[in-house]
């Protein structure tokens, strides 16, 4: 048991301290800070003492030298049953520090800001605070550390029960936090610092430091055979998924938390209403509506109803009870969208295990250099997010004959689509909704084959997305078949003459964007 009689505060996120700090006084625990700290506790009449009454030495250098003295180390590092320990202390005068409460001036929020400077950055990096917490840390089985301000209720609950004391149960918890804190804080700075030295063409560092706090367990991976958890970025993207407040439903599955970063990223591809309908981790439907939500699942719906079923929707809009009766009349797995009105809320949870998560972010963009990473056996590959935008009216038109107006329009939604599908991909479609989606196929003409079967509605007049060259004109004859009046693709094949050629020979209008856009 750590006995708490005196104790030491030095805090960047005030939340909460003010009645953890009056519960500690009730308690009488003395307690020392300094700075704005000290500030904020004399501000809410809570007694403090400065640290320079413990260490009898100024604060100095505007601040950077406050509590880096042998007083502080010494109250803190000094083991209580060595007797040595106990005399040297008592020969130096260093009273002994029972309780630290620190967390870190706020380097990754500073970092994350665009165009701060990298004096700025410098001035954020804490020395004093990460010193404190890993002295305590290493010193538990007498001084209990406590970063993260959840912990304080449930300290001072325990503290009240034990007559001022915590467990070294408790105390051992709060260590782990704490060097899983530091170890973050200098990963931090680190990958900071290797990016400002990185050369242009290779951003990315020689040794890639990752640390993710773990939200919570899920009840099994893609089969219940596999253990699996979710982990959240300590700098989250500007939507991020693992920090999205689920409102109603079953807990969500691995499965689940993939088809909803699907749905999430193909759905920022729009500014007007939305709705993408996921399934197995590829869109079975796509569409924008010029006002009405409602309308946009409709169509999204409306090209492949059957594939559709038991799947993930995902909303760029406040869901409405319109919206809401359509989507509680069949079975989906979840659905995401920025909020939901109360109407619709209540109607979506007569569907009991429906899971609804609401990401008020969603449509915010995304900030800063974004990595994706996969796990190898025994390695890891890193890439920057596939986040390339063009202007199609730039690109090359090979063919005979340009694009209309409405096969422009129609091309450019395609296009913003198929880099969510998985390669190979081809979408038909016109400029509000997809027909038919082909993804994941070993071949591009099987996917071209697979696009029409999935359609339910005609193909004719409608326009085709493919995310990479096509290596045969096959693709092109069988796109003439079904009618399909302009095409964009990458190109960059081997056989783009006979390509071009095939296009021309089916007056079809042809598009080059020289951008491919595998996703694997």
């Amino acid at each position: 048991m750590t006995s708490v009689k005196r104790a030491l505060i030095s805090v960047t996120d005030k939340e909460g301290l003010d009645s953890f700090a009056r519960g500690l006084t009730e308690l009488d625990v003395e307690i020392f800070s300094s700075g704005g700290t000290a500030k904020f506790l004399r501000d809410h009449d809570i007694p403090v003492c400065d640290v320079s009454d413990l260490t009898g030495f100024p604060e100095i250098l505007d601040g950077r030298v406050k509590t880096l003295h042998p007083k502080i180390a010494g109250g803190i590092l000094a083991i209580r049953d060595n007797s040595k320990h106990q005399e040297q202390c008592e020969a130096q005068e260093i009273l002994p520090i029972d309780l630290v409460v620190v967390n870190l001036y706020a380097f990754e929020k500073t970092v994350a800001q665009p165009n701060v400077s990298l004096a700025e950055a410098i001035e954020n990096i804490d020395i004093g605070g990460p010193t404190l917490v890993r002295a305590a840390a290493k010193n538990h089985h007498d001084v209990a550390i406590i970063t993260d301000p959840t912990d304080y209720a449930t300290c001072l609950e325990e503290m009240r029960k034990s007559q001022g004391s915590l467990a070294e149960k408790t105390c051992q918890m709060l260590a782990r936090k704490a060097f899983a804190l530091t170890a973050r804080y200098d990963a931090a700075i680190t990958n900071y610092l290797e990016r400002q030295a990185a050369p242009e063409d290779s951003p990315f560092p020689d040794t890639l430091r990752l640390t993710f706090q773990k939200r919570q367990d899920l009840r099994y991976g893609e089969n219940p055979h596999q253990r699996a958890a979710v982990y959240s970025d300590p700098q989250p993207e500007a939507a991020s998924l693992a920090h999205a407040e689920q409102l109603h439903g079953k807990e969500l599955s691995y499965n689940n938390f993939l088809d909803l970063d699907a749905a999430l990223s193909t759905v920022q591809e729009f500014s007007q209403p939305a709705c993408v309908i996921i399934k197995h981790n590829n869109p079975a439907g796509v569409a924008i509506a010029e006002n009405s939500l409602s309308e946009a699942f409709d169509k999204a719906l409306a090209c492949d109803s059957l594939s559709a079923f038991g799947g993930i929707i995902g909303l760029n809009r406040p869901v409405d009870s319109k919206t809401a009766e359509k989507i509680q009349k069949d079975f989906y797995e979840a659905v995401i969208a920025p909020d939901f009105e109360k109407e619709a809320l209540g109607l979506l949870q007569k569907k009991k295990n429906l899971r609804l998560l609401k990401l008020p972010s969603l449509n915010e963009p995304l900030a800063g250099e974004i990595w994706m990473l996969r796990k190898l056996s025994g390695g890891l590959l890193v890439q920057d997010r596939d986040q390339k935008k063009i202007d199609l009216s730039q690109c090359t038109v090979p063919t005979k004959r340009s694009p209309t107006d409405k096969e422009w329009k129609a091309l450019d939604f395609l296009w913003h689509i198929v880099p969510h599908v998985k390669s190979n991909a081809i979408i038909f479609g016109h400029a509000d909704r997809t027909l038919g989606v082909g993804a994941g196929q070993m071949s591009r003409i099987d996917a071209t084959k697979i696009a029409a079967m999935k359609s339910q509605h005609p193909i004719e007049g409608a326009v085709m997305a493919s995310d990479a060259f096509f290596p045969f004109r096959d693709n092109i004859d069988e796109a003439a078949k079904l009618g399909i009046t302009a095409i964009v693709s990458p190109g960059g094949s081997v056989r783009d003459k006979e390509v071009v050629a095939a296009a021309d020979e089916h007056k079809i209008a042809l598009v080059f964007t020289d951008t491919r856009h595998f996703l694997h």
